[in-house]
């Protein structure tokens, strides 16, 4: 994945400029706190893009926000379930899978409701009157 200042969100596809549009996983989050917890756990310094999430979140936490709708900069975000990591993790860091796979510290992914930009540094935010304000386990 590549390190980029800006995307842009495309409502009900994806990221634009993605050759993958469309279907339930249009965009993926990782949150930075969980990237270094796991990077300590495994003794590791690679990179989050290792990952290959689509943005890296930090100060909101995905666990448990299936259905949940998530504000960055123009756009608006349905969480819609948990990552669970592929074997390509292990091939970034071994033992990554296995670290990875409990309590959504794999990400989350989500539908793009509202399309938009989004940046370094944006807000993020809940967005309670989208009559999504309770969370339900999975």
């Amino acid at each position: 994945m590549d390190d980029v200042p800006r995307i842009e969100l495309l409502a009900r596809r994806g990221v634009a400029g993605s050759a993958d549009q469309g279907g339930r996983r249009q965009v993926t989050l990782l949150e930075r706190e969980i990237w270094e917890a796991l990077m300590d756990e495994l003794s590791s310094a690679a990179g989050p893009e290792s990952r290959r999430a689509n943005i890296l979140i930090s100060g909101m936490a995905l666990r448990a926000s299936r259905n949940r709708v998530i504000r960055i900069g123009d756009a608006r975000l349905r969480v819609l379930g948990e990552v669970k990591p592929c074997n390509l993790m292990e091939e970034a860091v071994p033992g990554l899978r296995a670290a990875m796979f409990p309590d959504w510290r794999g990400g989350a992914f989500a539908e793009i409701v509202v399309g938009g930009w989004v940046a370094v540094g944006n807000a993020l935010t809940w967005d309670l009157a989208a009559g999504a304000g309770v969370a339900s386990h999975g």
